[in-house]
């Protein structure tokens, strides 16, 4: 697959957001095979908006409406970054330390600090890497036989699924923050150390546990608050990076934390999130991805890199996203924003429609990883949640 659009008027994912322009154009559907995405009717491609070139260029996006309030300030900072690329985790070796992790960022100079260290640059190499690993996969495809670990942590998403019918929401007249999810998350703290422990292995480990249990907490949103975003979502891949840290995953399993695992949180988040109305946390989202996550549309779009059909002007034909939805994230979470937000497409979700014009999944993975960096682990309201201990240090000296 071509790495660069033949059309030199497309735009580009390294396009600032205030120029790209829109190729949210209806297609009539067409029938694809639920195999391999194929059309099944006699079209050559997938029907989607005419290609632009230079003696019909596109007219430039004007939304009704502001974007994200949290558009970005630094698109040639994020344009010119290097893209991020998966790192080993190291594998912390006795003797422990373990204490309960603390905030510590609450500055700029703070988040410079943690993205320039040791702890930083694994940490965002985790991300990378647990993309790398969904490459071209969907998530029907078999892998390797679970490990105990993971199996365990898949079984507590299903624990936490059912306290949702044992807490049913409460009559609210608010648009947001139905009382009954700090119910529910009461009962997360309350009985989160048991969830935990199973996963300590040996008695070496088991003191862990004190250490893991806030980053599993803070995975699932603020009870205070009554909200979710992308910082709640960093936090449960903190904790997915601690266990690494600890050996307890392994990058052989790296595939099934993703296709596995992660799609069986997002799936617990959606429902937490419509079920007890939680509130985005923040503005409304990273750049207008999602009100509520970012890592699912990394995940997402290296699931389909190198699709023979798909492309990311894909997103706008009904008949993919009605088939294939089940089958990659990325296509998840656009169906999602359409059946809970109303209007035209390009008007609440004016990033998500500038990415769909990007020639390959390739370049929109890749932008998706710096977009990471630079508007969720460099921005100070975000990350003055995350949490250091012995396992994500703060101290550069003392990392790893």
């Amino acid at each position: 697959m071509p790495e660069h659009c033949p059309c030199p008027s497309a735009p580009s994912l390294n396009s600032s957001p205030a120029t790209v322009a829109t190729a949210a154009i209806p297609a009539p559907p067409e029938s694809f095979c639920r195999s391999c995405g194929g059309p099944t009717s006699d079209a050559a491609s997938i029907s989607s908006p005419p290609p632009w070139s230079d003696s019909s260029p596109p007219p430039a996006y004007r939304p009704l409406r502001a974007p994200a309030i949290n558009a970005p300030t630094n698109t040639n900072a994020i344009i010119l970054s290097p893209v991020p690329r998966p790192l080993p985790v190291p594998v912390a070796e006795p003797p422990y330390h373990f204490e309960v992790p603390m905030k510590r960022i609450s500055s700029p100079d703070d988040i410079q600090r943690f993205n320039s260290s040791s702890s930083g640059r694994h940490f965002l190499g985790f991300v990378a890497a647990l993309s790398d690993s969904a490459r071209s996969r969907k998530i029907s495809d078999p892998i390797s036989p679970l490990t105990p670990i993971i199996s365990h942590l898949l079984s507590v998403m299903e624990t936490l699924d059912k306290w949702i019918d044992e807490i049913p929401p409460l009559p609210h007249s608010s648009r947001y923050g139905n009382p009954a999810y700090r119910s529910w998350h009461e009962k997360l703290s309350d009985k989160g150390i048991s969830l935990v422990v199973p996963l300590l292995t040996s008695d070496e480990l088991g003191p862990a546990a004190d250490e893991l249990l806030p980053y599993l907490l803070d995975s699932f949103g603020n009870p205070s608050r009554i909200d979710y975003g992308t910082g709640h979502e960093t936090n449960f891949v903190a904790f997915l990076f601690c266990l690494a840290r600890l050996g307890l995953v392994k990058e052989e399993d790296y595939t099934a934390l993703v296709t596995r695992l992660f799609v069986a949180y997002l799936r617990l988040m959606r429902r937490l999130q419509t079920e007890y109305c939680l509130e985005p946390a923040g503005s409304h989202g990273v750049w207008g991805l999602d009100d509520y996550h970012f890592i699912p549309f990394i995940f997402g779009s290296a699931q389909l890199i190198d699709h023979k059909y798909m492309k990311p002007k894909s997103i706008h034909n009904p008949d993919i996203l009605d088939n294939f939805s089940t089958e990659y994230m990325y296509l998840t979470c656009v169906a999602f924003v359409k059946k809970v937000k109303k209007g035209v497409f390009a008007e609440h979700s004016p990033m998500l429609d500038d990415i769909s014009g990007v020639a390959t999944w390739n370049k929109v993975n890749s932008g998706l990883l710096k977009m990471y960096k630079a508007e969720v682990l460099e921005k100070v309201p975000i990350m003055q949640h995350f949490l250091f201990g012995s396992l994500i240090k703060w101290y550069d000296s003392q990392i790893f």
